[in-house]
């Protein structure tokens, strides 16, 4: 795409929404409005899905591309992309099937677990089944996370430590949706591993999650800190497992046929890294783990914002 296509181009900027994470979504989307003028995009504006006239505004506003910075509800699960599909905008990331899946916990566990790669014991929990708490935790073990199967950023999620907190637990996550999933408590270091698809599908340098004192996990408290005193690049962990776990989130990326860019998250274990999840569209703030592992790759977050509209454009045959 040459400087004089770009100057031309009107692209809009979709952050904020309906879900939980509309204030990290605005701030991503920030973020993501300085990168494409740096990148030298002659128009880029911002629209809100959760503010009211939003469609008419989008299908009236002659955009040639969508950069979306939407997460959760609305933004990851295909819901966007099928109104941009229907509008004929052509938009970054995945697309709906891909973006369905990957925010269903529960069915990218099996997509997960049919490409050979390992995830942890759970256990689905849908709104008014009768649960029998001693059974999970009999087969979970005396450890387990609680969270919505359709969420991000942590809302919802708690880690419990005896069956007595399993019922309050499952009441927090299905505050935030009709199903839950509750999952073994694995023990070792987590870590994250950004993907991205320049000339070809690359992982990028992978982050530790450095535990934090007084957090039991990565949680709302840890993750819109200093990256600096959470994030260490690259993760000190063993080098088979640092291959293994760029592979592996390769292997998630192209399982849950993602578009563009992914980040999953794992747990090392004594037996290697364990997938948790993959998310479409990682956060995009000052603060978040996807640019931090652009900026150690020795890329620009503006080149990586470039790229996407690229290959969105690509993916629309234009």
């Amino acid at each position: 795409m040459s400087r004089k296509n770009k100057d031309a181009m009107r692209v809009v900027v979709l952050s904020g929404g309906i879900s939980d994470e509309r204030e990290i979504s605005k701030a991503s989307g920030a973020n993501v409005v300085v990168a494409l003028k740096e990148a030298g995009y002659g128009t880029v504006e911002t629209l809100d899905p959760g503010s009211e006239g939003f469609l008419h505004d989008l299908a009236q506003g002659g955009y040639d591309a969508a950069f979306i910075a939407l997460h959760g509800l609305g933004g990851e699960d295909g819901m966007i992309q099928s109104i941009l599909e229907y509008l004929h905008i052509p938009y970054t990331g995945s697309g709906v099937a891909a973006s369905a899946c990957a925010a269903d916990k529960d069915i990218s566990k099996v997509l997960y677990e049919h490409a050979g790669i390992p995830i942890a014991k759970g256990v689905v929990v849908e709104r008014g089944d009768d649960i029998d708490v001693d059974a999970i935790m009999d087969q979970l073990g005396p450890e387990c996370f609680v969270k919505p199967a359709v969420n991000g950023s942590s809302y919802g999620v708690s880690c419990v430590k005896s069956a007595s907190e399993l019922p309050r637990a499952l009441e927090v996550a299905f505050e935030h949706g009709d199903k839950v999933l509750v999952e073994q408590r694995l023990v070792g270091t987590e870590i994250t591993v950004g993907v991205y698809e320049g000339d070809k599908l690359m992982a990028l340098p992978i982050v530790e999650i450095r535990k934090q004192e007084n957090a039991e996990f990565y949680d709302l408290n840890v993750k819109y800190i200093d990256p600096s005193l959470v994030h260490r690049i690259p993760a000190q962990i063993d080098a088979d497992d640092y291959e293994r776990a760029q592979q592996l989130a390769c292997a998630a990326h192209r399982a849950l046929g993602c578009n563009g860019f992914s980040r999953s998250d794992f747990i090392v274990t004594a037996d290697g890294p364990v997938i948790l999840e993959t998310n479409t569209i990682p956060g995009m703030t000052d603060t978040s783990l996807y640019p931090d592992e652009v900026r150690h790759a020795g890329m620009t977050f503006a080149q990586v914002c470039d790229r996407l509209i690229e290959l969105g454009l690509e993916r629309a045959g234009e």
